[in-house]
């Protein structure tokens, strides 16, 4: 208890400042490519605020991408494609580096609902361990979420990479 309550104030602190820093960038983790729900909800985000790249990592082929987003009247050169990723938690580990770099601090996160708890998760894992905040913004949909064994395996593989580098057992394998 003794320990828990100096983690809860730091936990409660963060929380509250992140709600005064103004996010620099939109980050969107690619979803299902068929219908580009993430996209077009992205697309019309990006309209109240329109001084701020757009990354997304992942998701539809970038023509598909573009069109949604050119369609909407968002120009396309705040687009930052990256298809590095083949899951949730290298959405954020082959992006958070790039995002560091460009001075990025704070972004607005775009999952679906569905899937917000574990990107929640591996965010504060992932992109918190490069001091960058952000404020969850989910794209509503009619999906239950999803399990939370998801969230906890996920979790777990964002602390590994953090202290290891490794996202996965695949990738480590092909770094030896």
């Amino acid at each position: 208890m003794f320990l828990a309550l100096p983690l809860m104030m730091l936990w409660g602190y963060k929380e509250i400042q992140s709600q005064f820093v103004k996010p620099q960038a939109i980050l969107v983790l690619g979803g299902s490519t068929s219908k580009l729900e993430r996209e077009k909800f992205t697309a019309d985000f990006a309209h109240q605020h329109p001084n701020i790249p757009i990354w997304i990592s992942g998701g539809s082929p970038p023509k598909a991408t573009k069109r949604v987003f050119a369609k909407a009247g968002v120009d396309t050169k705040r687009l930052r494609l990256d298809y590095r990723a083949n899951n949730t938690v290298e959405n954020f580990t082959t992006i958070v580096d790039d995002l560091k770099k460009s001075g990025v601090k704070s972004v607005y996160l775009v999952t679906s609902d569905y899937h917000m708890r574990r990107a929640r998760i591996i965010g504060e894992i992932v992109l918190g361990s490069r001091g960058i905040d952000f404020r969850p913004v989910a794209v509503p949909s009619q999906t239950s979420s999803e399990p939370i064994e998801k969230s906890i395996r996920d979790g777990v593989r964002a602390i590994v990479w953090v202290a290891t580098g490794f996202a996965d057992a695949d990738e480590f394998q092909n770094k030896q």
